[in-house]
């Protein structure tokens, strides 16, 4: 830990209240900044890897608030880190942003179904949105800032900008590279919306194990695949090789087996899954030769690491028999490699205290208007309250974590997935989530298309309200370490139990990189690059590398 007792051991009485009520204030002052920067990095919608816009949006505004900023951090191109200290001594807090979105969910903020202005429905969009956890983490580092300077508080606040969620790459890489280390505490926001993990934070269940690894097969030399090739032919057998399999063929062996050999790698419970994603690597031939390059991507969650190194084994064992059967070699990539979650019950507890005090998001006149519309549009009869009660209330952390064992195996100390599990080998962290804008189901009508959420998550005054409550919570988090050496010391003290029960070091080596060179998807409108859309017609352009 950093000297935080010595610099927070006289601590006035009731300081911590009035810096608390110093950043709300601040927060409600700036909510209009707030949610026009939340659109403006919603409307970006850039892909992992690919968030160089987004990413220079947060440098410069971070620059402008007075955070040295480091560009590129990690070696990442759209990755950073930014830092602001006031005094000396005081414990150093980390929160951060991500702002990648999804390809092929392209959606305006709109009540009905349609694309943002000159994109196609295939173009990128924010899901989850990443566009929101961000301005909302901004915000809490932002009304923290000015309370301390108001109230003359030490302290040092630390802010990565961290790319690629979606294929969970850069945490691992910042870890590596030593971004969280001396970090006293971190505080780990989602926008969300899955029952019962609602406006709360993570207890004991914390995400679980994610590998994600790229196979390029690779045709080297395909005039070799005739044994008794004439070298006297008039046509050379560098030239008439169509008759080798090639890389597109290695990679349908290593998609169809996998498919089929899918429900042998692991038995069917504990909520394990694998994807996988054919990656645009430039496949067009030119007359009669095969294909030199194809790739494709597996990425697999899995409530054990013992369970995601099975699925490891089969799927390098169908790639070396893949390459094998084409007349082609494999490489292999890692993208991500990630360990299950250490929780923080000390951390949990503080941060829902502050939650609390804030209260769950509240949806105004504008936002059931825009939700009734939607509702209306999809032949569904307007609620008086449109929105899931879950939306607006709060549910402890213990309940939480209660009814969620009750959907899980026994067995099973971790669910699902995401790449903040890294971070919690390096510092006592808190995993907390604000509901998302989600819509009460109608009797008899099913589920509600998923661009129905999407288009929610950029209508203002329908995100607005999770952007404030996590934004105060934070904020409020923040001042509480920031005043409490002793929170800061007993959130240590389980930091060390817990890692001592749980020492897994990390799984890739001290200097990788992830393959931010390979065809990860680009869609750029404004340079013409990408998916656009015209008279009614859909249309791609390759991507630009």
């Amino acid at each position: 830990m950093s000297t935080t007792q010595e610099a927070t051991a006289t601590v006035p009485a009731g300081l911590a209240a009035d810096a608390k009520a110093t950043a709300r204030e601040w927060i409600d002052a700036n909510m209009d900044r707030l949610s026009e920067w939340h659109r403006h990095i919603w409307e970006l919608a850039e892909p992992a890897w690919r968030e160089y816009r987004s990413a220079a949006w947060y440098v410069e505004r971070l620059r402008a608030e007075g955070f040295e900023v480091e560009e590129g951090s990690g070696g990442m191109p759209t990755a950073f880190k930014a830092e602001w200290t006031q005094g000396s001594g005081g414990p150093v807090l980390l929160t951060y942003a991500e702002y990648d979105a999804v390809p092929g969910n392209c959606q305006a903020a709109s009540t009905e179904e349609t694309p943002r202005d000159g994109l196609s429905a295939f173009a990128p969009g924010h899901t989850d949105p990443h566009s929101a956890l961000g301005i909302s983490t901004l915000a809490g580092l932002l009304g923290t800032k000015h309370a301390m300077e108001v109230h003359g508080i030490a302290g040092t606040l630390r802010y990565t900008g961290e790319p690629a969620e979606k294929v969970q790459g850069s945490k691992v890489v910042h870890g590596l590279r030593g971004y969280y280390d001396g970090v006293d505490a971190i505080v780990s926001f989602h926008p969300f919306y899955m029952l019962p993990l609602c406006n709360t934070a993570r207890w004991d269940t914390q995400c679980g194990s994610y590998y994600s690894k790229v196979y390029s097969f690779i045709c080297d030399e395909p005039e070799t695949w005739q044994l008794s090739a004439n070298p006297n032919s008039p046509i050379p057998a560098s030239h008439s090789a169509a008759r080798a399999p090639g890389a597109n063929v290695a990679l349908m062996q290593m998609y169809t087996s996998s498919r089929v050999m899918q429900d042998a790698m692991l038995p069917s419970f504990g909520g394990w899954s694998l994807s996988d994603a054919i990656l645009g690597s430039g496949q067009a031939t030119a007359d009669n030769l095969p294909a030199r390059v194809a790739q494709i991507q597996y990425s697999w969650r899995c409530p054990t690491l013992e369970m995601a190194e099975h699925v490891l084994a089969v799927l390098d064992r169908n790639a070396e028999h893949a390459a094998a059967m084409a007349h082609c070699r494999v490489e292999t990539a890692w993208v991500a490699r990630n360990r299950p979650g250490i929780t923080n019950h000390v951390l949990a507890q503080a941060l829902y205290n502050n939650l609390e005090q804030v209260g769950a998001p509240i949806y105004n006149d504008d936002a059931v208007a825009a939700a009734r519309e939607i509702q209306s549009g999809l032949g569904i009869e307007p609620m008086d309250k449109p929105f899931l009660d879950e939306c607006e209330s709060l549910i402890s952390p213990q309940d939480a974590e209660t009814a969620l064992r009750e959907h899980l195996a026994p067995w099973q100390k971790n669910w699902t997935s995401d790449d903040y599990v890294e971070m919690t080998h390096y510092a006592p962290t808190v995993r907390f989530y604000i509901s998302r804008p989600a819509l009460k189901p109608a009797p008899g009508k099913g589920a509600y298309p998923g661009w129905v959420m999407n288009a929610l998550g950029g209508i203002p005054a329908a995100i607005d309200p999770t952007i404030e409550v996590a934004g105060k919570t934070i904020a409020g988090t923040f001042v509480d370490m920031l005043t409490s050496p002793e929170l800061l010391a007993s959130a240590a003290q389980e930091f060390k139990q817990r890692k001592a029960e749980d020492p897994t070091e990390a799984l890739l080596p001290a200097d990788f990189m992830p393959p931010t060179g390979l065809a990860w998807p680009d869609y750029s409108p404004a340079d013409g690059v990408g998916f656009a859309a015209g008279a009614g017609e859909r249309t791609w352009h390759p991507q630009a590398l």
